[in-house]
């Protein structure tokens, strides 16, 4: 079992929480994940680490509260413990100095964005990073974006913060502005189908990190396939990174919502349980 050691909310839906794990602190990288399971009856979700304290011995998870996992997840206070932690799981991230590097992040996307672009920034390479979310109180980690970033460019649908618009209207602004050697997409499945587009058009080397539905972490279950470049892959093995370009982002948008009428009931009945 692993201790909620400190929890704070970015938003109503959105908590950040810091927990006990020394050993995954230690071997963890930019890109790694860990699987959750909240309790002994719980579900397993997979979570990206967005950090870690190697000295204190603990990693960082941002949780937005969407079904019945995560919100159990954002009830847990400080001194609470988490039945299953396995990690850290997939392929780190491949950070090299390339030059110029755009990270995009969406919403709570912007949390597995931030250890890459740490990682990006001390490999040598010119940072620019635009965060996205639909309105101000859903943009995260701004200043630890900022911290290893030349550039932060801040897009809020509505515009209550930022620049008025879409991620992927930012990303037309940089990339007609400067050269871009790389670009890093990180977000909602339909976000990064349409932030790849841009990249695509301008001939840009992209990379995703995909979010699929997964279960064991490990390629036995099969629940997180993709197509890439025509052929399967699994997401907690093969990626979460992948060519940007080669993903069937159709595909695993149709995969994401074969569970939403299941997710929706279970979510109905948790809420209802709470009253």
């Amino acid at each position: 079992m692993n201790k909620v050691v400190s929890k704070d909310f970015f938003s109503e839906n959105v908590v950040r929480l810091e927990i006990e794990a020394p050993r995954i602190a230690k071997a963890r990288r930019a890109g790694h994940f860990v699987i959750v399971r909240v309790d002994e009856k719980g579900e397993r979700i997979p979570l990206t680490i967005s950090g870690s304290d190697v000295a204190k011995g603990t990693i960082t998870l941002v949780i937005q509260r969407v079904g019945v996992t995560s919100r159990k997840l954002a009830e847990l206070e400080p001194g609470d413990m988490i039945a299953d932690l396995v990690g850290p799981l997939g392929q780190a991230t491949d950070v090299k100095k390339v030059g110029t590097i755009l990270a995009c992040g969406g919403g709570v996307g912007v949390a597995p964005l931030l250890p890459i672009v740490e990682a990006s920034k001390k490999a040598g390479n010119r940072v620019v990073s635009i965060i996205a979310a639909r309105s101000k109180d859903l943009i995260i980690l701004e200043d630890q974006i900022r911290e290893y970033s030349d550039e932060v460019i801040v897009m809020t649908d509505d515009g209550s913060y930022g620049e008025k618009g879409l991620i992927t209207e930012g990303m037309e602004k940089i990339i007609n502005r400067e050269k871009v050697d790389e670009a890093v997409i990180i977000g909602p499945a339909i976000m990064m189908k349409f932030a790849s587009e841009v990249t695509r058009k301008h001939k840009i080397p992209s990379i995703a990190s995909l979010n699929t539905i997964m279960v064991d972490g490990t390629g036995m279950c099969g629940a997180c396939r993709v197509t890439v470049d025509g052929k399967t892959k699994f997401v907690c093995v093969d990626g979460p990174e992948f060519d940007a370009h080669k993903v069937d982002f159709d595909e695993m948008l149709m995969r994401l919502g074969g569970y939403k009428d299941f997710e929706k009931d279970a979510n109905e009945r948790y809420l209802n349980q709470q009253k």
